[in-house]
């Protein structure tokens, strides 16, 4: 597994955001209550914990979140075979 290291680099997005705070965009629904988030100025990444407050993205959540995501597709496609099967009937 890869070391989380951050950027260290300076940049007037970074400030602005020190100053102001982070505006997160969506980037990715990982379900219907998970979904993580960009900030449009300095590209910092955050997501949904399980009391759904805003993260800061580590490599670990972001493991939890591929596999959560690949869950609920398969949950959600599963869902789709039945209702497809049951309205053929």
């Amino acid at each position: 597994m890869k070391k989380y290291t951050p950027h260290s680099s300076f940049s007037i997005s970074k400030i602005y955001c020190a100053l102001f705070g982070h505006d997160y965009v969506t980037s990715k629904q990982v379900t219907h209550h998970i979904k993580e988030y960009t900030c449009s100025h300095c590209g910092e990444q955050a997501t949904t914990n399980s009391r759904g407050r805003l993260e800061v993205m580590t490599p670990k959540l972001k493991e939890i979140n591929d596999a959560l995501a690949s869950v609920h597709a398969k949950k959600i496609a599963r869902n789709k075979g039945k209702i497809n099967l049951q309205t053929a009937s």
